[in-house]
């Protein structure tokens, strides 16, 4: 009679990750529960999910040029302003491209509408403008990750000089962000 042994496949670090992301019970430190901290959001698009055309740019880029919406709640308690930034990792041929730089937003705001642009600081795009500039990536290419954050940060929402890059934004956050988090669109044409 032959033996019985059970099957063993081999998994990566990032297959298990993604396949325990959904088990909260199994979370050290949850005690079953969800877990806390900043939830970010868009009624535009579910996390990695397609995202609607309207928010790429005009012309052959296929879309309208309007800002997503976007939503943010369960800010640490300290949280004065936030930022919000829409970034490509796979643009420029993997480099990343920086569509949208958004800042010194109240945080008890809790949220940016779609093509909203009163009452915050918009910074330098990948382009040099300072505005919002809708998606359009390659045509042919897979679809690109388009990276929605939101940081919080105890900064007051008149502190930053406006016409910041995201790499400027990001270093004058550093040592007052309180922490953050994104939702993942797709995009191609």
């Amino acid at each position: 009679m032959p033996i019985l042994r059970p099957l063993t496949l081999p998994i990566s670090a990032i297959a298990f990750a993604t396949l325990m992301a959904g088990c909260t019970a199994l979370q050290p430190g949850t005690g079953g529960k969800a877990p806390t901290g900043i939830k970010v959001t868009s009624t535009a698009f579910a996390d990695n999910t397609t995202i609607p055309a309207e928010h790429a740019g005009v012309g052959d880029c296929g879309g309208k040029n309007v800002s997503m919406p976007v939503a943010w709640t369960q800010l640490p308690a300290k949280a004065k302003s936030v930022a919000v930034l829409l970034s490509d990792p796979d643009g420029a041929a993997g480099l990343g491209v920086s569509h949208w730089v958004a800042y010194n937003i109240p945080a008890e705001r809790g949220q940016l509408k779609a093509g909203e642009t009163g009452g915050f600081t918009v910074g330098t795009n990948v382009a040099g403008a300072t505005a919002y500039r809708g998606m359009c990536p390659p045509v042919g290419d897979h679809p690109h990750h388009y990276v929605l954050s939101v940081v919080a940060s105890d900064l007051p929402p008149d502190a930053l000089p406006a016409g910041l890059t995201r790499d400027a934004l990001l270093a004058a956050l550093k040592g007052h962000a309180l922490g953050g988090q994104s939702v993942v669109g797709l995009y191609s044409r």
